[in-house]
């Protein structure tokens, strides 16, 4: 963690500036290869993922809520991209995405910012294995030079198939898997070996330069990058005819995937980034309204959604940025880069930023999380392995909508599951009820059965150390069942023991009070 101000009023320009500017230029190196392969992977130019990178750090940068978080294209949102352009044409995803963007503004107008952190982590990340496992799968036969084949898991079944076409062809798809092969071999080798005084380079780039000079040296005759000579010329604006159309009920599910996507995807990784500084916490409200401004922009130029981005953030803060100056720098970087000199852009084999999409791909797939989750129990795991096997087999938006209705049902079990154990001692006249769970008024009935079962002198304890919660409904039961139980000549008390001070002051307190007061209505009819 660093201890930078990140932005702190007190912090002049002057004073920061040195380390914004380097730290943009890392961030820059960083988002130029991934910008390129995120769109190629969409289905989209090049160019539509770099003026996403450039819109995500100039105009975002400049509003977001989160200083040091960078926007730009995102891998979790290539397959639902992907999906929108074969299905309804590459003219109206910009119409989608400006809707998107519309909605993200709108919900972060009305406070709702706070919200969408309320998803369970499970599911989240669950979403960000399953994208992680259909782009390695799906990009996996890109950098073979060939076209993934459909599903998830079409594309993961023939891989196999792939690999041994390209094996005994030797031909393109050979001499492309080799410049693949070779581009996440450096990388992880970088990552791994390379002096730490070099790491600043990223490995990313760092992969795609060996790749590119590999397969220029070798004369490969393999795909490469084809960009404009300006990146301005393949924006496709929505018409008001296409406009339109978002009232279709396809094209409005594409509005609410792409907004709430990005929406979790950009707030969770505002959370990781704050945990990696010491400096301003994020504006969750803020940072949802300035990523809906950059993708309504997004989608008036037609060109790929946003989100916020780990990868490149993580390089921002690890880079020494201090302030939203340096997400802003990136984004001026790639537009002089882009409207300079684009014809560089022509020598990168598609292989080289396929491959490292295989390795980002990778590197969401990985289940790193499930001992974290594993600590809060194996609920969160299935709700987590359910979300990822949906995403797999079926898509991304049944994975996820289902996970949310796991999510759900876990948390009406938790409010409603109560255990009551009975242990009786004939000869002392004593019944010890242990109750277990959550005592609320769904199970109120339960609660209220067992004691009618008890003797009517018999002396009662009840032990509510093991519950998790009880309500008022059944403190107010249980005073209730004592003043009726104690004319029959038998007692109740009740075992504090276990919970926490705090909580066992103020639930005796309410017993003692609904005990002792006449007004209460009894549960229980009154006993003659």
């Amino acid at each position: 963690m660093t201890s930078s101000p990140s932005g702190s009023a007190s912090t002049s320009f002057s004073a920061t500036i040195g380390k914004d500017f380097l730290a943009s230029i890392v961030v820059f190196l960083v988002a130029l290869p991934l910008c390129m392969g995120i769109a190629i992977a969409s289905g989209l130019p090049p160019t539509a993922g770099i003026i996403t990178g450039i819109i995500g750090g100039i105009v975002v940068g400049f509003l977001a809520g989160s200083p040091l978080q960078v926007s730009g294209p995102a891998a979790g949102l290539t397959v639902v991209v992907l999906q929108l352009v074969q299905e309804h044409g590459v003219e109206m995803l910009g119409v989608i995405v400006l809707f998107a963007g519309l909605l993200q503004l709108a919900a972060g107008l009305f406070k709702l910012g706070q919200w969408f952190r309320a998803v369970s982590p499970a599911v989240i990340h669950g979403m960000l294995v399953g994208i992680g496992v259909l782009i390695l799968v799906s990009q996996f036969h890109v950098m073979l030079d060939m076209k993934p084949i459909g599903t998830g898991i079409e594309n993961l079944i023939g891989i196999p198939g792939a690999l041994m076409t390209a094996l005994t062809s030797g031909g393109p798809h050979f001499a492309a898997g080799l410049i693949g092969f070779l581009t996440i071999a450096v990388i992880f080798g970088w990552g791994s070996y390379a002096p730490k005084s070099l790491r600043v380079i990223p490995a990313p780039l760092v992969g795609v330069l060996v790749g590119m000079t590999t397969a220029v040296a070798l004369g490969l005759d393999i795909a490469y990058v084809s960009v404009p000579d300006n990146i301005w010329s393949e924006t496709i604006f929505p018409t008001p005819e296409r406009m339109m159309r978002v009232l279709e009920p396809a094209i409005m599910v594409g509005v609410v995937s792409i907004a709430f996507i990005a929406s979790a995807e950009t707030l969770l990784c505002a959370t990781a980034v704050d945990q990696m500084h010491s400096g301003p916490r994020t504006k969750y409200d803020k940072e949802l309204s300035a990523q809906g401004v950059g993708n309504t922009l997004c989608g008036a130029l037609g060109v790929l959604p946003m989100t916020g981005v780990i990868v490149r953030s993580g390089a921002n803060v690890e880079a020494g940025a201090l302030t939203r100056n340096s997400a802003i720098l990136h984004g001026v970087w790639l537009l002089v880069f882009a409207s300079l000199i684009p014809f560089t852009l022509r020598y990168v084999p598609v292989s080289t930023l396929a491959a490292v999409l295989v390795f980002t791909g990778y590197k969401l797939a990985y289940p790193k999380i499930v001992p974290a989750l594993m600590k809060f129990g194996k609920g969160e795991v299935i709700i987590f392995v359910v979300t990822v096997v949906t995403i797999v087999l079926t898509d991304l938006l049944k994975g996820v909508v289902l996970g949310l209705v796991l999510s759900l049902a876990k948390l009406l079990y938790a409010f409603s599951h109560l255990v009551i154990r009975k242990e009786e001692n004939p000869e002392e006249n004593r019944v010890d009820l242990h109750l277990s769970g959550t005592a609320t008024l769904i199970r109120l009935p339960m609660l209220a059965r067992a004691l009618e079962e008890l003797k009517p002198d018999a002396k009662v304890h009840v032990h509510i150390e093991d519950l998790d919660y009880i309500d008022h409904a059944c403190i107010d039961l249980l005073s209730s069942w004592d003043r009726q139980h104690k004319i029959s000549g038998g007692s109740l008390d009740i075992q504090w023991e276990g919970l926490t001070e705090k909580y066992k002051n103020r639930t005796a307190e309410a017993f003692r009070t609904a005990r002792n007061n006449p007004l209460i209505t009894g549960r229980f009819p009154q006993k003659t």
